[in-house]
């Protein structure tokens, strides 16, 4: 594909979210390589700003980035609307330091961009790929992203309460984006308005900006667009903040509960994993679980266990104690889980072979990290004494108890497991695995 620029100017006005200000923002033409650029007007020298990850400075309910003096804050929704019309070069002059809300959507913006028209360049877009997945956690909320041809994002949203938990996934291109994604408007819970006053945060805001979620009712002024309305608004957030990158990113990012600090996480792993050195020899095996690790997040379990997607069924492993005996990990279940889609998908519930999966998968971690086992594998041989209790649906948070109860040599090793869900048991089982060299025979 061609890079894209506009073929004229285009402005709009409106008032600022967070500041208040009255703002008038305009499109301008730019050529090849150019990239995404705001223009400070109103500053002396009209300062310039290219977005990029190291550049942002502040991450409270909006994505702001700044350089000296100057800063831009909420660009995320100006950026996403250029950003999900293939856009990639472009001057935006603005005589305020913040873009209009207009709705709370990027629909605004989408028109404008039309109404510039986009044209193709003579350079070929350059795209930044993954070899790897890539993923950042902070507590319930998720982001992965995986090699991908094309971008496609999934999304589970959710508040804190589980109200009004909404799932989404799509393929980004124009059409989609113009259709699917840009009309959806940012939202808050009402409970929040308060603090974030206090903090001087959305000073402009009102009903014809955003919608206010109050216990299960929606306040706006007209009703939502899309019955998951929430959930597209995440990922016309996740589709600006990613512009930070200063290239389109090829990827299936997978979003449980982000948010826009989440977002630019993921942006600064992403740079980091791009300036890994390429190996030289051959691919290195399973990496060791040291003894002084009692956590793992999700690179580390990536790093340990020969899984990947779909495959994966620990997110993060919580504790490690008993001497190395016991372990406690977690996995969320989201409604974009690939066996959602043929299992009961009226009335979807995870698999209980997946539970138990899920439990040799956390057992195998607990014996890696008893022996030397860089470039060992843990292979599950049998499993006994299974029940299965409750069902696990998705919002679930099942939690994966194990306790090794028997090592032959470190080699052989019988371990008993539990998987809960708000604290009550939904699954057991007493699993045997061995241990074997990777790429080697069991």
């Amino acid at each position: 594909m061609k890079q894209r620029s506009i073929l004229r100017d285009a402005s709009i006005k409106g008032k600022a979210l967070h500041t208040g200000e009255e703002v008038n923002l305009t499109l301008k033409p730019a050529p090849a390589n150019h990239g995404i650029v705001f223009r400070r007007v109103d500053l002396y020298g009209k300062p310039e700003i290219k977005p990029d990850v190291s550049l942002v400075s502040e991450l409270v309910r909006n994505t702001t980035i700044s350089t000296g003096h100057t800063k831009i804050h909420t660009i995320e929704h100006v950026l996403s609307a250029l950003n999900g019309m293939a856009v990639d070069n472009v001057l935006i002059e603005m005589d305020a330091s913040e873009p209009p809300i207009l709705d709370g959507s990027a629909k605004h913006f989408v028109n404008l961009i039309q109404e510039a028209e986009p044209v193709e360049l003579d350079a070929e877009r350059e795209y930044l790929e993954l070899t790897e997945p890539v993923s950042v956690t902070n507590g319930s909320s998720s982001l992965i992203a995986l090699p991908y041809d094309g971008l496609k994002i999934t999304c589970t949203s959710a508040d804190d309460r589980g109200i009004h938990t909404q799932h989404v996934s799509m393929e980004i291109d124009p059409d989609s984006y113009v259709a699917q994604i840009a009309p959806a408007r940012t939202f808050t819970i009402y409970e929040d308005i308060e603090e974030l006053l206090k903090l001087g945060k959305i000073q402009g805001g009102s009903l014809d900006s955003a919608i206010v979620i109050k216990g299960d009712k929606i306040l706006s002024k007209e009703p939502l667009r899309f019955k998951d309305e929430f959930a597209r608004h995440k990922i016309l957030d996740v589709v600006g903040d990613i512009t930070l990158l200063g290239k389109p990113l090829k990827a299936h990012i997978i979003a449980v509960r982000t948010g826009h600090a989440l977002n630019a996480k993921l942006c600064q792993a992403i740079v980091k994993s791009q300036q890994k050195p390429k190996s030289k020899g051959p691919e290195r095996g399973p990496q060791q679980v040291l003894p002084s690790e009692s956590e793992l997040d999700i690179r580390r379990i990536l790093d340990t266990l020969p899984h990947r997607y779909p495959f994966v069924m620990i997110d993060r492993v919580l504790e490690i104690t008993d001497n190395g005996d016991r372990l406690v990990a977690m996995k969320n279940v989201t409604y974009n889980e690939p066996y959602f889609l043929g299992h009961f998908p009226g009335q979807p519930v995870m698999p209980g072979v997946l539970q138990v999966e899920a439990m040799a998968q956390a057992a195998g971690i607990l014996m890696l990290r008893r022996i030397s086992s860089e470039n060992k594998i843990a292979f599950f041989m049998s499993c006994d004494k299974v029940k299965f209790r409750r069902a696990v649906v998705p919002g679930d948070q099942m939690v994966i108890e194990m306790r090794l109860t028997k090592n032959r040599g470190n080699r052989i090793g019988v371990a008993e497991g539990i998987c809960k869900v708000n604290g009550k048991v939904v699954s057991s089982a007493e699993l045997m695995f061995t241990i074997a060299e990777a790429g080697g025979d069991m």
